[in-house]
Order: structure tokens, then C-alpha cells, then sequence
């Protein structure tokens, strides 16, 4: 059995799929971010897909790169944000934070 495209997109669904309802379902700051990383991993995986098996088209490991950075500083400055909310508030749970502007 040979792995082709289509193997190379279903993966990459569920793991959108898994990050959008990590995202939608989790109430912890670091859960909530581990589901966006989950959404960029999977348009990561889908560009190295798209360009493995499609000719002619933009070279996808370039975005895949960009991808990384962009998804590496994400982490970065969220979670400078997430230790400043708990400095402050004492809790990281997103259903308590309700006065951000203080």
C-alpha cells in the first residue's frame, strides 16, 4: 500500500479537528493554546503534503518554515501572557477572567 495525498490530508483533518475542539472545549489557558498549535501543525502538514505530491506549485516547505517561526513565537508571547494573567489573577482558567482591564 503506497501513502498518497489523501492519507497525508486525512491526518492533517483530524489533527485540526482535534485542535478546534481542544480550543473550543478547554477552559485552561495552555490547554487552549496547545489547541491552536494543533491547528497550525496540521496547515503545516498540508503544505508539505501539497508540495510533495503536487508539481509546479510553491515550494511548501517554505510556508511550512514560516509556519514553525510563526507558531514558535505564538508560544512565546502567549505564554509571557498566560504567566502575567496568573501573576496577577492567580488563576490561568479562562471562565474567571472576566476584568482585564485592571
Amino acid at each position: 500500500m503506497e501513502i498518497g495525498l489523501v492519507h497525508y490530508l486525512t491526518v492533517a483533518a483530524v489533527l485540526f479537528g482535534l485542535g478546534l475542539l481542544t480550543v473550543m472545549t478547554r477552559k485552561n489557558s495552555v490547554g487552549i493554546l496547545l489547541g491552536v498549535e494543533l491547528i497550525l501543525n496540521a496547515a503545516a502538514l498540508n503544505f508539505v503534503a501539497f508540495e510533495h505530491f503536487v508539481s509546479g506549485g510553491v515550494s511548501g516547505q517554505v510556508f511550512t518554515v514560516f509556519i514553525i517561526v510563526l507558531a514558535a513565537s505564538e508560544a512565546a508571547i502567549a505564554l509571557a501572557i498566560v504567566l502575567t494573567v496568573y501573576r496577577n489573577y492567580r488563576s490561568i482558567m479562562t471562565d474567571r477572567l472576566s476584568n482585564l482591564k485592571n
